[in-house]
This record gives structure tokens, C-alpha cells and sequence, in this order.
């Protein structure tokens, strides 16, 4: 009976680390993403396959997740400090949430598909 060596160690932090920058997981290198939350096929550093990644909705999940938790104590700050009037509120919340969301989803994403790649998930076996 012949022993299987256990697969070298991705580390989490590291991984997640460069997924946050947009960078491949596995080198840090080469760019994840070929447009906006479209993935690379491969990494154009060290040819990991980028595009077995299985994030689908999780990513906006953690975004709307976070974005409640930002902006729905700011909203009760500024309430309660300044008196904004109705008409600006109704301007200035659902744009900065949207602006938000915009800058947050894309490192998000990189985020999720290096920890699906660091724990051999979705096909990154």
C-alpha cells in the first residue's frame, strides 16, 4: 500500500491578500481580472486557470452585507448631528451606497476566488 502525499499548503491570508489587489493568488503576479468582475482565463504570470472560480452571488452578498453595516450608522450620525433636508438625504445615501458598492465589488470578488482557490474549492483542486 503506497502512501499520498498531502498537496503543498496554500496559504489563506497570503492568497486572500493578493486577491483583494486583483493579483493571482498563487503568484501574486499576473492581473485576475481581463475587465471589470470579468475573470483572466489564466494568470499571464504562472498559467493558473482563473476561470474555475464558482463566486457567483457570494461577492455581492458580502458587499451589500458590508455596505449595510457602513452606511446605516453613518446615516444615523449624520442625521443626528446635522439637519440635512429630506430631498438631499434621498440624493446623497442611495449614490454614496451605489458608489460604494461600485469600488467594493471587484476586490470583493478577487477576495472570494483566492479563498476558493487556497482551500482547493471550485475546482481549484
Amino acid at each position: 500500500m503506497t502512501e499520498r502525499s498531502a498537496p503543498p499548503d496554500r496559504p489563506v491570508a497570503a492568497a486572500v491578500t493578493r486577491g483583494l489587489r486583483g493579483r493571482c493568488p498563487a503568484c501574486g503576479e499576473g492581473r485576475m481580472f481581463a475587465r471589470f468582475l470579468k475573470t483572466a482565463p489564466t494568470c499571464p504570470h504562472c498559467g493558473l486557470r482563473l476561470d474555475l472560480h464558482q463566486a457567483d452571488d457570494f461577492p455581492a452578498y458580502i458587499v451589500i452585507l458590508l455596505l449595510g453595516h457602513m452606511l446605516v450608522p453613518l446615516m444615523i450620525e449624520v442625521n443626528a448631528a446635522f439637519a440635512i433636508p429630506l430631498g438631499w438625504q434621498a440624493a446623497i445615501w442611495p449614490m454614496l451606497a451605489v458608489l460604494l458598492a461600485a469600488a467594493m465589488i471587484q476586490p470583493v470578488k478577487g477576495g472570494v476566488i483566492a479563498l476558493q482557490w487556497s482551500r482547493r474549492m471550485a475546482g481549484f483542486s
